[in-house]
């Protein structure tokens, strides 16, 4: 008997091609500059929803700050481990960074407890040094977003970027609107940011965006 033709490739990166094919197929990218494009494609690749093409907002700076940020080794502090976890690693650790998460931390679990909040406020109000000057991610925790708005307000951090695309009901919306309010009428100090309008977002949104950045930045080097 004949083998039956596969009617799919197994090669992974002819995968990866064929999908952004079809996103450029699907997405008018006229009206997104270039420099955005390949965040707002990893994007689409990594949730297939094309919405995106959209709803993410990339302030003008927030690529050239996070391609410094991590082409100079500082660190990226996420929300949560799920986002940590899918960041390229390799990559930043050959850029001399570190990615940083001390959500499940006993200490930090401690303090949360006996303060009443959030675990990832606390983790967020313990990563003072690594978010200054490095880039700070959320992609499930609104709580993390307004503690970042609380810290930055306060002049205890500035990180060279924000990205908050936390997902759910309760507060993550509103979140991200308070964060670009506020980050587009601070007149001392310009922080960029890279958000998403509405309830949608996640561990994979923050992580896609991430990784392209990283991209970028070791396509610059390159050359």
């Amino acid at each position: 008997m004949n083998e039956q033709t596969k009617d799919y490739s197994e090669n992974p990166q002819e995968i990866i091609n064929e999908s952004f094919d079809i996103i450029d197929n699907l997405v008018n990218f006229k009206n997104i500059p270039e420099a955005f494009r390949p965040i707002v494609r990893r994007v689409i690749h990594a949730t297939g929803d094309t919405d995106y093409a959209y709803n993410l907002i990339i302030s003008p700076t927030a690529v050239e700050a996070a391609t410094e940020a991590i082409s100079s080794g500082k660190s990226i502090v996420t929300d949560v481990n799920m986002v940590r976890v899918g960041i390229s690693a390799k990559a930043i650790d050959k850029f001399g960074g570190k990615i940083i998460c001390r959500i499940a931390d006993d200490d930090v679990a401690a303090k949360a407890k006996e303060s009443g909040k959030t675990r990832a406020i606390t983790a967020m109000q313990e990563s003072l040094d690594d978010i200054s000057g490095g880039i700070v991610v959320v992609g499930n925790a609104p709580t993390a977003v307004f503690s970042i708005i609380d810290l930055i307000r306060r002049e205890e951090v500035v990180p060279a970027l924000v990205v908050a695309v936390p997902v759910g009901f309760v507060k993550s919306s509103e979140s991200k609107e308070a964060l670009k309010i506020f980050l587009d009428n601070k007149k001392d100090v310009q922080i960029p940011y890279i958000v998403n309008i509405g309830r949608k977002g996640g561990s994979a949104v923050a992580v896609s965006i991430v990784n392209a950045l990283i991209n970028i930045t070791k396509e610059k080097q390159a050359g």
